[in-house]
């Protein structure tokens, strides 16, 4: 990969992002088909995400044998953003931990960040956007999502509010 790719709201990638997600609203229908896919292969054989795909590839992803890690990463990137039903401003770390009683707790965001691989990420974070009232940064999440790796897991430790340990 030669330059980075960004899914910033002023870039081609960001904007067909931004409006293939505000699409969903509009057309139900693929909402629901990326919902219901439990998984990144049933989520890359849903209609909703190839025509997602190759709307993308208009707008300048790479698609090359040589690339398919970021076709695995597009997938969890479709597939999540299917569970956002509103943007918020906040990284993801800070919506898990906020309040007296975060929506996430210590012991589920060290097993989000433990994620091996891009499938067991998708997993815990499609289980989490729900638990956070389905609201995301939806150009952060592509983002971190498609770096998902060391790098994305320390920032996220770092945005994360970690609880206060009781002294005894």
């Amino acid at each position: 990969m030669s330059e980075k790719i960004s899914f910033h709201q002023d870039t081609a990638l960001g904007q067909v992002l931004s409006r293939w997600w505000k699409g969903l609203d509009k057309n139900r229908g693929p909402r629901a088909e990326l919902r219901r896919a439990h998984d990144l292969t049933a989520v890359a054989l849903t209609s909703a995400y190839q025509h997602f795909y190759r709307q993308m590839v208009v707008a300048g992803w790479v698609s090359s044998a040589s690339d398919d890690w970021q076709n695995e990463r597009l997938t969890a990137i479709a597939g999540l953003l299917a569970h956002v039903t509103s943007e918020d401003a906040r990284t993801l770390p800070h919506a898990m931990s906020d309040g007296d009683q975060p929506a996430f707790s210590e012991l589920r965001f060290r097993r989000l960040l433990e994620s091996q691989t891009i499938d067991e990420a998708f997993i815990s974070l499609r289980r989490a956007i729900p638990m956070i009232g389905d609201k995301a940064n939806i150009h952060q999440l592509a983002t971190d999502v498609l770096y998902w790796g060391d790098n994305v897991k320390k920032r996220w430790a770092y945005d994360y509010r970690w609880p206060d340990k009781k002294q005894s």
